[in-house]
């Protein structure tokens, strides 16, 4: 695209009186620079999410909704994800990360104002779905373009930015909510708009970054890939590198849906979908969304929930750095392992809690944040991590998009069925029901996943695809 590649050589420009190759600490900046704008994709997509949560007891009564109506309100912005995460991988060929992820932009962007000045149902839901094209499109792209951008030593680290970003936005969110509550029967309405500005944010810095190399030389922009691949390359040879992404294009034809499932992608493909379900069925948007609605059952106020609420979205925040830290040193694999562990034991000691009416000492508070935090620093990182780098390039923004797609749905059928699960089955045992999913994750990643620290893209490739 000629967009992309005019953005290409302003990049160019800052060191074009330098012979050969930046320097590491030059080269780290730009790719820092670029992944942490590809990332803010993840902040629009954890506040988009996570503003619902202080919302709910507002659009209930003002919608006047049963339980079946709210979890269609809370979830239906999870259609859109789907929607989007289905097509975003098709677009994100034809015209590329970047202008996929501006887009994106927009649509949060529309979709926060929407909603604050609906008036009725069907219109607030309307706003709720296109933001979720927005969040569905952005969580495939971000982690993609993070992954493309990144050398091999770094990728975990850079695209475990991204969830990062969600986290920062979640707490921003619940922030909002906090600061808007208290503003009468129109507080939701404040909540949502508030939404545009980090949308024009994102919107004005992906107007500064590139193309990624691997889509250039996909189009056939050989020049202007090999510009990006000389500030983001860890190798002593770019042309090798070139000829090694150049061959992995084999193909002169695009891949359909049918053929992800031929006997060569198969493996690799469903990998990716089951460990991309398995982070949403273990439980963690249920307690995003609803854990104001959580607390409140302990007996606490509606703002004492809002303040433990926040809580959470710090608890987040300082895990997902800690998986910052871990996942190029420690592994992926080890990492979902423990995560599911972790997360299995919390979720079981918060049912236990509510199965027997125990509620003192913030117990219940000890152990949500115990099960965040542990979803934080292992599932909620890795699993982005894990998805954007194991699929051979040929397929990987489709075979991604089918494994968001999957995620989105799963997401789905977990926030649409928890207000009807914990009214007929109570707390209790919808914790119980998410822990039983984290002792199949754990036995399904143990025999399945396969390690993919410090290998290059290509060198995955390889791992998966014999």
């Amino acid at each position: 695209m000629n967009t992309s590649t005019k953005n290409t050589v302003a990049f160019e420009i800052d060191e074009a009186t330098m012979p050969g190759k930046a320097s590491t600490k030059s080269n780290m900046w730009f790719i820092m620079l670029v992944s942490g704008v590809a990332a803010l994709g993840g902040l629009l997509f954890g506040f988009d999410t996570a503003i619902i949560s202080g919302a709910i007891p507002y659009i209930k009564d003002y919608f006047v909704m049963d339980e079946y109506i709210l979890g269609w309100s809370v979830s239906s912005i999870l259609v859109g994800c789907a929607i989007g995460a289905m097509f975003a991988g098709y677009f994100a060929d034809k015209y590329g990360r970047r202008l996929i992820l501006i887009v994106c932009a927009l649509l949060f962007a529309v979709s926060g104002i929407g909603a604050g000045i609906s008036h009725q149902l069907f219109v607030f839901i309307l706003f709720r779905l296109i933001g979720g094209l927005g969040v569905g499109a952005a969580a495939m792209v971000s982690p993609m373009y993070i992954a493309e951008m990144s050398p091999a030593k770094w990728r975990g680290r850079l695209v475990a930015c991204y969830q990062m970003a969600i986290v920062i936005g979640i707490l921003v969110a619940y922030f909002a909510n906090y600061v808007f509550d208290g503003m009468g029967d129109n507080s939701w309405r404040w909540m949502f708009a508030s939404q545009a500005a980090p949308s024009l944010l994102f919107f004005l810095l992906l107007l500064l970054v590139p193309e990624t190399p691997r889509w250039l030389i996909m189009k056939g922009k050989k020049a202007a890939a090999t510009a990006i691949l000389e500030k983001i390359s860890e190798t002593e040879s770019i042309e090798k590198e070139v000829a090694e992404i150049e061959n992995s294009f084999h193909a002169k034809h695009s891949v359909s849906i049918k053929q992800l499932f031929i006997k060569t992608y198969r493996p690799v493909v469903l990998i990716g979908i089951i460990v991309a379900v398995f982070q949403q069925v273990t439980g963690i948007n249920s307690i995003i969304y609803y854990a104001p609605v959580i607390f409140k059952e302990t007996g606490i106020s509606s703002s004492s929930s809002l303040l433990q609420t926040i809580a959470i979205g710090v608890v987040n925040i300082i895990s997902t750095f800690i998986a910052i830290g871990l996942v190029d040193k420690v592994g992926r694999k080890k990492l979902l392992l423990i995560g599911s562990v972790l997360m299995g034991v919390s979720l079981v000691a918060v049912g236990l809690c509510f199965r027997y009416s125990y509620f003192d000492h913030y117990i219940v508070l000890i152990f949500m944040l115990l099960y965040v935090a542990s979803f934080g620093a292992t599932m909620g990182a890795v699993v982005w991590v894990y998805i954007s780098e194991i699929f051979p390039n040929l397929i990987r923004s489709l075979a991604l998009s089918v494994a968001t797609l999957s995620l989105w749905l799963a997401d789905f059928a977990v926030t649409l069925s928890f207000p009807v699960m914990t009214k007929h089955l109570g707390v209790a045992y919808t914790m119980f029901t998410y822990a039983v999913f984290c002792a199949l994750a754990f036995v399904y990643m143990f025999y399945n996943v396969k390690e993919t620290k410090s290998k290059s893209l290509e060198e995955i490739e390889t791992l998966f695809i014999s």
